[in-house]
């Protein structure tokens, strides 16, 4: 079986017609759809001399036995966003597949080490608000007792959605057993940004992934009739919010690539002849500085104190989630960086603002590197989500490059 990238975009292709409609990609985790595309992975897994399980998380692991039991891992995730892009996560995974392929035929299946395709589950955190999930159980940086109660908008629990897909959350742990033996990990994944496309480049090596502190915020003042309210009366619970949205652009403006996003309000009783007595929101902020991202998280918590006074409203906050910042492996991302130049003639070192399942094992100490390859209109996590084909496909070029030199280097490590 010859390598073929042709093939990979043809399958992404035929992923898509099976799990997108007109709005874009449904592959949403501990769904239906993302099951379906599950078992068309292990469908494309049937012709090759590997081993398929799913591990204690719910991450499914593809298996090409070696010489060594040294293994190289390729991987990424299946699941989307609702009204998803085709190649968000999926490229990663189909990807990896090809490679193991090409790994399969010229080693007549048994290659120097062993080669490994993992499709992360619910990297996306679209349902329940949990990114990384199955990546952070590998690593062992879970948290289940605050995962469990996790509700999506229907009311359904985080613990009883894994269940119908026969993961339990209290066996998490059991997923760092895959870690064994692991030398080196590789993801490939679209940009998501606009910074290849205005450079005119179609690849990038990933320096490392960007913090993150994520917090849900709730004012709470008084519901009030509005027609009978005075406004120097009110204790409007948005009045806080709408100020705190402004001020997280100059909060993020102090720091140098950071950036902060309100990505969700709720406001009750949410009628309009109500004033707001309690408004919940979201907070995301990101950071490559460890240092500048706790100084953005401390200024925006200030803030919406003092906004919450001035309006006789009162303010807490609760963390959704953190990660520090995670710088890549230096011999990996050069390796990276010789196998774009010899696909592609040049490239470029960009961090990543969004998240990725390569932090999570970055972070256990497994040496990690990832590769960019651009987005259209620097557009992602939407139906008009596109790659030029031929950037795909060298993409794909690279990666297998990449991969080959990661193999040689586990080779030769010691024992």
């Amino acid at each position: 079986m010859t390598f073929d990238p042709k093939r990979t975009i043809a399958e992404l292709k035929e992923l898509r017609s099976l799990t997108a409609d007109d709005n874009g990609a449904q592959r949403v985790a501990w769904t239906d759809t993302w099951l379906n595309a599950r078992n068309w992975f292990e469908s494309k897994l049937a012709e090759l001399p590997v081993e398929h399980h799913y591990d204690a998380a719910g991450n499914g692991w593809a298996t090409l036995r070696g010489e060594s039991e040294k293994a190289l891992i390729i991987g990424s995730h299946l699941d989307s966003v609702p009204n998803g892009g085709w190649l968000d996560g999926a490229l990663g995974v189909l990807t990896g597949l090809e490679i193991l392929r090409r790994f399969a035929a010229e080693y007549n299946g048994r290659p120097p080490v062993t080669v490994r395709v993992v499709d992360w589950a619910d990297e996306e955190g679209a349902r329940f608000g949990r990114s990384l999930l199955g990546s952070s159980a590998f690593a062992g940086t879970d948290s289940i007792a605050v995962d469990r109660g996790r509700t999506d908008k229907e009311g359904i629990r985080l613990e009883a959605a894994l269940r119908r897909c026969g993961v339990d959350i209290d066996r998490f742990p059991e997923s760092q057993a895959e870690q064994k033996n692991a030398a080196a990990y590789l993801e490939l994944h679209i940009e998501q940004g606009p910074v290849l496309e205005r450079l005119g480049l179609p690849l990038a090596v990933v320096m490392g992934t960007k913090g993150v502190e994520r917090h849900s915020i709730t004012f709470s003042g008084q519901e009030a009739h509005s027609g009978s309210t005075p406004m120097g009366d009110r204790r409007d619970a948005l009045a806080p919010l709408a100020k705190l949205a402004l001020e997280i652009y100059s909060i993020a403006g102090k720091h140098k690539d950071a950036v902060c996003t309100i990505g969700s309000v709720k406001t009750f009783p949410g009628i309009v002849t109500a004033v707001v007595g309690r408004c919940e929101a979201t907070l995301d902020q990101r950071d490559l500085n460890a240092e500048a991202l706790a100084q953005m998280y401390r200024e925006a918590k200030e803030a919406s104190e003092d906004f919450a006074e001035q309006h006789g409203c009162s303010v807490e906050w609760s963390r959704i989630w953190n990660i520090e910042p995670v710088p890549f492996h230096p011999q990996l991302r050069q390796f990276c960086d010789e196998a774009i130049f010899e696909i592609a003639g040049n490239g470029i070192k960009l961090p990543s603002g969004p998240l990725h399942d390569a932090a999570e094992v970055s972070r256990v100490g497994i040496p990690t590197v990832m590769m960019f390859v651009q987005s259209l209109y620097g557009i992602s996590h939407n139906k008009i989500e596109d790659t030029k084909e031929d950037h795909l496909e060298m993409a794909i070029r690279a990666m297998d490059v990449l991969a080959r030199k990661a193999a040689k280097w586990i080779s030769e490590q010691p024992r």
